[in-house]
């Protein structure tokens, strides 16, 4: 059966080279940059670290860059904002970008952070629904609210035209909307002389899942990207939502990744939960061509050790998919 590529994030928990081949040595196949906190020559150090490690390691350094897109975000903070539950604030107190800031009518639900925090705007300001810790960058979410923008940035053409040099192998499109948006990610690689460079669309938004049969044909990866999925649609049809991609997928003979808090427990705990590690098992059987670890590497306590588990765990599942083959009675 094919190999499941196994990624990790680049940031600040591994920027050492010697724990960045701890993490090949666990199993990692390669890396995603998250374009959206930094920029390509910002982190040269990281990606050189990156680049060294694999090569001790004798392993071929794949690297994948996730652009900004259309994906909304707040600015940067002074510092850390702790929004308390049930307090009442002013628009201005978050620097949201003035495409969210021209949309937020009375009753307008407002999720940041993944979802992890939640605001309703009425006619005094902003009520925080479920208040935390909000930092620098997070994302933005409307939901049922549809905001028109530019499927790359500034930022992202200028990454673009870089990605040749920094050895990226593989762009990650967020919130595809339609095979337009793959188009013009396309036509800035093939500018860039990058044409062969893998291009993942990322599936985060309802006109994403609808779109989905007419993306296929112009994306070699598409990318179940749960964390703001899970704020687009109830989050307790987020599992019906994934299986749907994945079956349109494997019909189509599309390879797809699947994404976000896979082993979430593991940027703070050196053991995940049964859950989680149930959640990748599940992935590789539903027929993942990768999984893809974020926080838990980037930011997290135990980077090499989350590889670890993830790679174990992809190891069972491919074990467990390869006993079936041989004997299809052993099908539960």
């Amino acid at each position: 059966m094919k190999h499941v590529m196994r990624y990790g994030t680049l940031g600040p928990a591994c920027r050492e080279q010697h724990i960045l081949e701890q993490m090949l040595r666990e199993g990692m196949d390669g890396v995603r940059l998250n374009l959206s906190h930094a920029t390509l020559s910002a982190s040269a150090p990281l990606i050189d670290a990156y680049h060294a490690a694999a090569n001790a390691c004798g392993k071929t350094p794949l690297l994948l860059i996730d652009l900004q897109g259309p994906e909304l975000r707040i600015g940067p903070l002074s510092c850390p904002l702790t929004l308390h539950t049930g307090e009442r604030i002013a628009p201005d107190t978050i620097p949201f970008p003035d495409a969210v800031l021209c949309v937020l009518t009375d009753g307008q639900t407002v999720l940041l952070d993944d979802g992890k925090l939640e605001l309703r705007s009425d006619g005094d300001g902003l009520l925080v629904l479920r208040g935390g810790m909000l930092e620098s960058r997070k994302s933005v979410a409307l939901p049922g609210r549809s905001i028109q923008t530019p499927a790359l940035t500034d930022a992202d053409k200028t990454h673009l035209s870089q990605a040749k040099a920094y050895g990226v192998t593989g762009v990650m499109q967020p919130f595809v909307r339609s095979r337009d948006d793959l188009l013009a990610v396309r036509a800035a690689l093939n500018d860039a002389g990058c044409a062969d460079v893998r291009l993942f669309a990322k599936i985060e938004n309802t006109a994403g899942i609808e779109a989905l049969p007419s993306l296929l044909p112009y994306c070699d990866e598409v990318v179940i990207a749960r964390g703001d999925l899970g704020n687009a649609v109830p989050l307790c049809e987020l599992p019906a939502v994934q299986k749907r991609i994945a079956a349109a997928c494997r019909k189509a003979g599309r390879d797809f990744t699947v994404v976000t808090q896979l082993l979430d427990s593991m940027t703070h705990r050196p053991v995940p939960t049964r859950a989680e590690v149930s959640d990748v098992f599940n992935a590789v059987l539903d027929g993942a061509s990768s999984v893809m670890l974020t926080g838990e590497t980037a930011a997290g306590d135990y980077p090499a050790l989350a590889i670890r588990y993830l790679d174990r765990t992809v190891r069972a599942a491919e074990a467990y998919l390869s006993a079936l083959q041989c004997d299809p009675c052993k099908n539960p």
